[in-house]
Parts: structure tokens; C-alpha cells; sequence
């Protein structure tokens, strides 16, 4: 796969900064798999939320790294409230992605590079108010039908997995 960023980009642009985070497609021998959740949370007309990551600029679901002792469920609601404000509850799970392809990402600030393996969940809001963290630049819901096109990587195919009807996933 190529990378997905590639063109002219202006050096220090969040372009610049997301064409960087996902250059590589394959590991290295210094890679480290993370393990991580994604959220899909949806409000009430079916939208679903999506963050705009102040790191790299670029649309993404609420989640991240599993902390130790932390079970999937746990890591996912502490995420979506951290990043969103909002509480939630898990109703299903939608897929564990771990291709590769679009799955290895470089750090910009300490320059490590992890293989991402992402649970992702379905879930429903609770309590809260929609308030950005300062991980992302942005916050909002988006029908199914009218998702951005400027997405990170790793969220693509399981936003296309709901997309057709997909669950269970194991990629």
C-alpha cells in the first residue's frame, strides 16, 4: 500500500505531520504493539462522533491505549469521557483490527513505532456534556453517509465495517 499522504506537502503542516505518522506500512524491528480500543459513540439521530486529532489533524474515532489492569470496557469508557466529556456504555463489540497496512504509526514527539491492534466498540451515551480535550481540535457528529474524508488510517476500515453492517470483525 502507498502511503495515502504522499504529494506535496508543506514541512510543520498537519498534512506534513500525518503523511509522517503513517509513512511506514510495514514494522520494523523496533516496533511495539499497542493495544488500544475504539469507540463508536452515536447520538440519537444515529451519528456517529469522530474527534479531529490535534496531533495530526485528521478525523478519528474516541479511543487509545489500554493502561495496565485496565479490561477493554474500563480503557474505553475512561477514553471516550477523557476525550469527549461524554460517559457511555458498552452495547456491543464491533472488531478487532489489526492489518498492518494501516495500523503502524510513528510518534511525532519521541519518534517510537507501534503496531496498533484496536478493539473497537459500539456504544450508547449515558451522562455528559460533549466537551473537547486537548487531544483533539474538534468534536462532532457525523451521519453514516456523510463521514470526512480526511481520516486517520486506522479508523477506515472500521468505520466501512459499519458502514455495510459489519460486526464481529477480526481483521
Amino acid at each position: 500500500m502507498t502511503n495515502p499522504f504522499a504529494g506535496s506537502r508543506r514541512e510543520g503542516s498537519m498534512d506534513d505531520r500525518a503523511a509522517r505518522m503513517f509513512a511506514l506500512n510495514s514494522p520494523t524491528l523496533l516496533t511495539k504493539v499497542k493495544v488500544g480500543v475504539g469507540v463508536v459513540v452515536r447520538d440519537g439521530m444515529g451519528g456517529i462522533l469522530l474527534e479531529r486529532r490535534s496531533d495530526c489533524g485528521l478525523w478519528g474515532l474516541p479511543g487509545g491505549r489500554l493502561e495496565p489492569g485496565e479490561s477493554l470496557s474500563e480503557g474505553a469508557r475512561r477514553e471516550v469521557l477523557e476525550e469527549t466529556g461524554l460517559a457511555v456504555r458498552i452495547t456491543r463489540l464491533l472488531g478487532v483490527y489489526s492489518e498492518p497496512a494501516e495500523r503502524i504509526v510513528t510518534y511525532l514527539d519521541n519518534g517510537d513505532v507501534a503496531h496498533l491492534v484496536d478493539v473497537v466498540v459500539e456504544s450508547e451515551i449515558v451522562s455528559g456534556r460533549l466537551t473537547k480535550s486537548n487531544e483533539s481540535e474538534e468534536l462532532r457528529f457525523f451521519p453514516l453517509d456523510a463521514l470526512p474524508q480526511d481520516m486517520v488510517p486506522p479508523a477506515r476500515k472500521p468505520l466501512q465495517d459499519i458502514k455495510t453492517g459489519r460486526v464481529c470483525v477480526l481483521d
